[in-house]
């Protein structure tokens, strides 16, 4: 058993496909890839490079021997060197072109690259499969009168759906923002030590197409139809605090949701699945603890909190380079998109699994609908004669009465203290017929419809003719 600290967001919450994109594993393979395919380019125009190197190269990139690149960078301090020397020993043809003309940037920008870049799919596609689940909800429930609240107060009746739209929607923008950035992702590609291709200028012999040809070439193989236009020796970190961002806000839309639905379950309306042998408290067997919302919250604050990691970064880059990005990237890249990963796979089973309960919903509708009704009550017995005025005062007054009754711990008198004035000339049945929860959801349902329509379907249908995977020539 190892005792050593291991991260939670490995031992508990993050998914294996995202986290073998930020292992060791993916890490060395990839650099190894870029260093074939940098290889094979670099012959392709011209280099002294032959082809049974590069094909040495291809047939050991999943043969790593870790040992000895921990023993290498152990005395070295040099991670890159270290893979290179180690590279070197599986591939003794090629060891001497390994990293030709390149710089350790060229491995560990790219690499970055290509993990954000496949991250970037997992989120998205897990993303989708939370609005197709919000999707079917708030269709079933769009027409479901519920209690509106504004300050945490009860207000106008909505619809459950049209609650759960505000989320639905919330995740439709969150989509665009992350799909934006991710179709524009460029790579840093082969552009030197202070990002003018010099050391490949002069591997050419100061020719300009080459080099151009090169770095252009090296972006198509990692899957990309060009490279950044300039850079210093690093891509530009502002495409870290893009992506971060984007995460934060991400992560944002699921803690307002989660919060949403902690705030529903403590009023017995809309609850978290349960399993039938979870237990929800320690010390209280009765308790159903919203577990998975406020996971939800914790991961989130989390991630927000990542985001300020890529704008120091990005602004404190001296120059063509420093260095202290690189041990803040190491974790914040990686933690917020297992962070990510790990809030989506929760909202995928509570989105999919949510428990309404309709009486509760409907108790709390009608306790407080003779308030909210009160106004179409005044209007209609204006209709019949009354003094709009006279009528306005009384109903506040009865309201107040009504009030203290409830906090009481009485039945809400307030329907009766209308019907019994004869000011209001109105009978039980004419109020009663004013009562019907529908009338006081204005478009609430229609609302739901325009979201779907012009928004969610089709979004859903641009992704599924999009293609969404980039592939590497491994």
């Amino acid at each position: 058993m190892n005792n050593l600290y291991i991260s939670p967001l490995s031992d508990r919450y993050a998914s294996k496909e995202m986290q073998y994109l930020f292992s060791k594993e993916f890490k060395i393979k990839t650099f190894r890839y870029l260093w074939t395919i940098l290889a094979d380019e670099e012959r392709k125009l011209g280099l002294d490079i032959s082809l049974e190197q590069v094909e040495e190269l291809a047939a050991h990139i999943d043969d790593i021997d870790y040992q000895c690149i921990d023993d290498k960078e152990k005395e070295v301090l040099h991670d890159v060197m270290a893979n290179i020397y180690a590279y070197g020993v599986k591939c003794p043809k090629a060891k001497k072109i390994i990293h030709l003309g390149a710089t350790s940037c060229y491995v560990d920008d790219n690499a970055d690259t290509i993990a954000i870049s496949k991250a970037n799919k997992i989120i998205l596609s897990k993303l989708i499969q939370v609005m197709k689940n919000l999707r079917r909800f708030v269709i079933k429930y769009k027409d479901l009168p519920c209690l509106g609240y504004t300050h945490l107060q009860p207000a106008q009746l909505v619809t459950l759906g049209k609650r759960f739209s505000l989320t639905l929607y919330n995740l439709y923008l969150d989509y665009e923002h992350l799909s934006y950035f991710d179709d524009n992702l460029l790579p840093l590609s082969c552009k030197g030590a202070t990002g003018t291709l010099a050391s490949f200028l002069d591997l050419f012999d100061g020719d300009k197409k080459k080099a151009f040809a090169l770095d252009r070439n090296i972006a198509k193989r990692m899957g990309f139809k060009r490279s950044l236009p300039v850079s210093g020796q690093t891509y530009t970190r502002k495409i870290d605090a893009e992506f971060l961002n984007t995460l934060a806000s991400l992560a944002s839309s699921c803690a307002k949701f989660a919060f949403d639905l902690r705030l529903l379950q403590s009023f017995m309306e809309v609850e978290e699945p349960f399993e039938k042998k979870q237990v929800g408290s320690s010390a209280m067997p009765y308790k159903r603890n919203p577990m998975r919302s406020e996971r939800i919250n914790g991961l989130a604050r989390y991630v927000i909190s990542l985001a300020m990691n890529g704008e120091l970064t990005a602004s404190e880059q001296f120059l063509e380079r420093t260095l202290d990005d690189s041990s803040n990237r190491r974790l914040s890249i990686s933690e917020a998109y297992l962070a990510s990963d790990a809030i989506l796979n929760i909202m995928i089973n509570v989105t999919d699994n949510l428990v309404v309960n309709k009486k509760i919903i409907q108790k709390h509708v009608f306790e407080k609908l003779p308030f909210i009704a009160s106004e179409n009550i005044m209007m209609e017995a204006c209709k019949k004669g009354g003094d709009r005025q006279v009528l306005h005062e009384k109903i506040r007054q009865y309201s107040s009465l009504a009030i203290q009754d409830v906090k009481d711990g009485k039945e809400n008198k307030l329907l009766t203290l209308i019907m019994e004035d004869k000011d209001f000339h109105l009978t039980k049945e004419e109020i009663e017929k004013l009562l019907d929860p529908q009338k006081f959801t204005g478009l609430a349902s229609e609302q739901v419809t325009s979201l779907l329509e012009d928004y969610i379907d089709p979004l859903l249908k641009r992704r599924k003719a999009k293609k969404i995977e980039v592939k590497m020539e491994h």
